[in-house]
């Protein structure tokens, strides 16, 4: 245990704090958004606002892998999202406490806007579970996925950074999304498992769009961060 906790002591240590900070805030915020759907007018396109920090998610793994390996980003990001599970308790605790939202300050919709703002923070426990277990198995597949094909590629090229980010993104995306369609939107609202595929799919290309647009800010930063470390070989650490 002890040796375990160290491992996991020097890969948090190892990591830019920036970067860390930013994966923790874009997941807790990704999973508060992701309570607004997005009125997109299709119905096979179920997209929530939480897509707006989701693509940060993603490209800092992307980043993290490609500087440290896939193991340093995994650790990363299932040490987020146990930050967000903490943070998602103390919200329950905020939505528990006997008191008034400053918006809910509308004649004679008062008591209504304050349950619905209590109800949002409080969140629900399998929307909570289905999200934390989607994209743990979406991290792991992004980072190591990720990594494996940076490995037979070679070079650290922007070309290279961008092919793995691309595939590893939308696959892992996919995934995130399938597999909480399939444990919360068809158990808990009933969707049609076609509904689970359509959305899955239009919500990782969407995403892609995102990683294609900010990916050479992506690479910016992973050159930057290998300069400093005086690094520019492939991470040998699987």
């Amino acid at each position: 245990m002890r040796d375990f906790l160290n491992r996991y002591l020097r890969i948090i240590d190892s990591l830019p704090p920036l970067s860390f900070s930013l994966l923790i805030l874009s997941v807790i915020a990704m999973n508060l958004l992701a309570n607004k759907a997005v009125n997109t007018g299709l119905p096979w396109l179920v997209v929530d606002c939480g897509i707006i920090f989701s693509w940060l998610v993603f490209l800092t793994m992307d980043i993290m892998t490609h500087c440290y390996g896939p193991k340093a980003a995994t650790t990363a990001a299932l040490t987020a999202m146990a930050v967000n599970l903490f943070v998602s308790v103390l919200f329950l605790a905020a939505s528990r406490v006997d008191g008034v939202w400053s918006a809910s300050f509308v004649d004679g919709s008062e008591q209504i806007i304050n349950d619905a703002l209590d109800a949002t923070f409080g969140g629900t426990w399998f929307v909570l579970l289905g999200s934390s277990i989607a994209f743990s198995a979406s991290a792991i597949v992004n980072n190591f996925l990720n990594w494996t094909i940076g490995r037979y590629c070679g070079e650290r090229g922007f070309a290279t950074f961008a092919l793995r980010s691309y595939v590893s993104t939308f696959i892992a995306q996919f995934i995130d999304n399938l597999t909480f369609a399939l444990l919360v939107s068809r158990i808990f609202f009933g969707w049609e498992l076609g509904l689970c595929f359509t959305c899955a799919l239009a919500g990782a290309f969407l995403e892609l769009l995102f990683e294609v647009f900010f990916s050479p800010v992506g690479f910016r930063i992973s050159r930057s961060i290998l300069a400093r470390r005086g690094e520019l070989e492939q991470p040998e650490e699987a």
